[in-house]
């Protein structure tokens, strides 16, 4: 009882770091370079925009798709490290 009390608090912990990761990362991509940095992005042109114009439309639609994903195939794996996998 105590072991699954432990297995369950670790796996939880990890799967809370990983979230956690993945908001930082969005949050860096859509507010960070598409507001914040963008006038030191503006200088830098992808497909006739400028960089942090893209980054405040495309790129973080793009980076949350990515960190989808990514989050998806990081959670099955630890559901196989903790062996609660489907």
């Amino acid at each position: 009882m105590a072991d699954d009390k432990a297995n369950a608090a670790a796996y939880w912990k990890a799967n809370v770091s990983l979230i956690t990761w993945s908001l930082v990362v969005w949050a860096l991509v859509s507010f960070g370079f598409g507001i914040l940095l963008r006038p030191m992005l503006m200088n830098i042109s992808v497909g006739g925009a400028d960089l942090g114009f893209w980054f405040a439309q495309q790129g973080s639609i793009i980076t949350f798709i990515a960190i989808i994903f990514h989050y998806a195939w990081r959670l099955n794996k630890l559901d196989k490290q903790f062996g609660v996998e489907e």
